[in-house]
């Protein structure tokens, strides 16, 4: 599917957490308990440490997931999803947006997901995909959470390439952790809260106006 998808273009919005976490569960639920509109950012550790070809964008309406983008294959929707289904952790920024301003970006069908998805095959957290379905409008429901994970499903069934997947990511991670001297941080002294300074959330020094307290 890659190049097939429409480009994904949504406002920056306001920022309300930037966090490296070990599972995305937390911060899918944190937009749920908000009815958050707006979108997360989702970068895996292949990323963040071995220029993986994995930065995802999954905007919400209410809480609820609408689309996942895949910014570095140019794949949407399921296929985004199962690209990011990689072990963590992960490096997770959340937005809010107006809706107003997603409403073009949520017409995109080719990038969709179905609204328990995201928390299924991201999180593989059956609670919070069963909540999420539960606090879906009907018009997302009809054709049933399960029908556009296929592609996803037929991934992960795949035991051997998944093994495969998960011992090369973890190997490569360590000696490229080692190599940089983030041993430490990686090997479970992570702090699942990261930072708390949504004006300068990435320890930067670059503050951001648009930062917004969590409410």
């Amino acid at each position: 599917m890659t190049g097939s998808s429409p480009t994904l273009r949504i406002p920056r919005g306001n920022l309300l957490r930037s966090r490296v976490v070990s599972n995305v569960a937390t911060t899918l639920a944190r937009a749920l308990d908000r009815e958050l509109t707006g979108y997360a950012t989702v970068v895996p550790q292949e990323t963040l440490l071995l220029a993986g070809e994995a930065k995802g964008v999954v905007t919400f309406a209410d809480g609820v997931p609408v689309l996942a983008y895949n910014t570095v294959s140019d794949s949407g929707g399921a296929d985004a999803l199962a690209e990011l289904a990689v072990p963590g952790p992960y490096r997770v920024e959340l937005y809010e947006v107006d809706a107003d301003e997603l409403e073009t970006a949520h017409r995109a069908d080719a990038l969709r997901v179905t609204p328990g998805a995201v928390a299924t095959e991201l999180a593989d957290d059956q609670r919070l995909a069963d909540r999420t379905r539960a606090a879906a409008p009907d018009d997302r429901l009809v054709e049933g959470d399960e029908d556009d994970t296929d592609a996803v499903t037929a991934f992960l069934e795949d035991d051997d390439r998944i093994a495969a997947i998960r011992e090369q990511a973890r190997s490569e991670a360590a000696a490229r952790a080692e190599e940089w001297g983030l041993g430490d941080a990686l090997g479970g002294s992570a702090d699942e809260d990261g930072c708390d300074d949504r004006a300068d959330p990435d320890g930067s020094g670059v503050r951001s106006d648009a930062a917004a307290s969590e409410r």
